[in-house]
């Protein structure tokens, strides 16, 4: 394994990148250096809570914290967002300080957008209603006047990868009976403070819960139909590293010193130039018909859904052997392929997740067919492997084998 170094900078898409323990410690300076003299923190309930995390954020942000904004959920629902930008005007804060895990991090950063979009609430949920090609993205033409900075302490990959999507209207309030979204894509934050210290004051579950949703961008990419030799060296790297770690840190193998370490800069990686795909496409479909969490459905999917792209397509099985330590000399494809569903299923079974559809409550077998219509219709499917015809009929396959 390749070393890592104790502390890093980089800088992606505009993004300031600072890795290290301890780094939250020089945020304040870092705005301050930058003219940002007000931040408002926004988290949900339980990290706010977290004395052991939200300590050395108070102590690094100094005399610049104006406030906590403690309100996010799971739901994200924009509604949040909008309670989010009150509670900055109240406050008079000229940037948002997300911490925590996924649901944290996208609210922050789509409220930016929100902010330079201008439609308030009532109007936004009216074009909603009025059909998605209404809705729109967020602030198509514009960048956000908001900055937002990003303190993730969980492995979901909402730092530095597409922000993610807020919900408008539910599915009982939806015209189409499924739920309605809105992003924008350009909601990057000015930096993320990657701190394996802060990630160590997340209980084991959280972490668990969240491990397999950062993994498998660093599976969608090498097989994703835009893949490039860029894209393939941070996804494989960052695989590497999580393979190893994520078990370690999240999981019932023995932890080292540096197992952190190692899983933090992994899901760095694995984001920079992450291209989410089949497997995110099934985490949407269920996403979108119940509250579940993300990672769950991942961690129940993964295997199945490569098994399926591997009957079908080669779907880069050299790639992603390389990326969790599997001898390709000599062998034939199959055996790859095999022993690369072997390995996800590995790092999955290694961490406390679901390995079934039929264990999570929420689930229900007779809404397995609207679940795979939607799946093939979902925009992450336009990234499958470039040969790939995946139907309705086959997506159903892959959840029946997934129950």
């Amino acid at each position: 394994m390749l070393p890592i170094a104790d502390s890093f900078d980089h800088v992606h898409r505009g993004c300031e990148i600072r890795y290290g323990r301890g780094r939250v410690a020089d945020l304040g300076a870092w705005l301050g250096d930058r003219g940002l003299d007000g931040a408002l923190v926004v988290c949900g309930s339980n990290t706010g809570a977290n004395d052991a995390l939200m300590d050395p954020v108070r102590d690094g942000l100094g005399d610049r914290l104006v406030g906590v904004f403690d309100g996010t959920t799971p739901d994200k629902r924009v509604e949040t967002a909008y309670d989010l930008l009150d509670a900055r005007a109240e406050a008079d804060a000229d940037v948002l300080v997300a911490v925590g895990g996924g649901a944290s991090l996208d609210v922050a950063r789509q409220a930016t957008l929100l902010a330079a979009d201008g439609r308030d609430l009532d109007a936004l949920r009216g074009d909603a209603e009025a059909g998605a090609d209404a809705l729109g993205d967020l602030a198509p033409e514009s960048g956000p006047a908001l900055p937002a900075v990003v303190v993730p302490t969980t492995f979901a990959g909402a730092d530095v990868s597409t922000g993610g999507s807020l919900e408008v209207l539910s599915a009982d309030e939806s015209p189409t009976g499924q739920p309605v979204t809105v992003s924008g894509s350009g909601a990057w934050p000015i930096v993320d403070v990657a701190d394996p210290a802060l990630f160590e004051t997340t209980p084991a579950s959280v972490l668990a819960g969240s491990a397999m949703n950062g993994f498998d961008k660093g599976i969608e990419t090498p097989y994703a139909c835009d893949a490039s030799p860029v894209s393939d060296a941070a996804a494989v790297h960052g695989l590497r590293l999580l393979s190893d770690a994520l078990p370690r840190v999240a999981g019932d193998r023995p932890g080292g010193e540096d197992a952190m370490d190692r899983a933090v800069v992994g899901s760095l990686l694995v984001q920079l130039d992450s291209k989410i795909s089949v497997i995110h496409a099934f985490g949407h479909g269920f996403a979108r018909r119940y509250e579940v969490q993300q990672g769950a459905i991942h961690a129940v999917v993964a295997p199945h859904a490569l098994a399926y792209l591997f009957d079908e397509v080669d779907a880069s099985r050299r790639a992603l052997a390389a990326g969790l330590g599997i001898r390709t000399g000599g062998r034939d494809e199959a055996a790859i392929a095999e022993d690369v569903v072997a390995a996800v299923a590995e790092v999955r079974n290694a961490l406390d997740v679901p390995s079934r559809l039929r264990d999570l409550p929420e689930t229900d077998e007779d809404d397995l067919p609207a679940i795979a219509e939607f799946v093939a219709e979902d925009p992450p499917m336009e990234r499958a492997p470039a040969d790939l015809d995946a139907t309705p009929e086959e997506i159903l396959g892959v959840l029946r084998a997934a129950w």
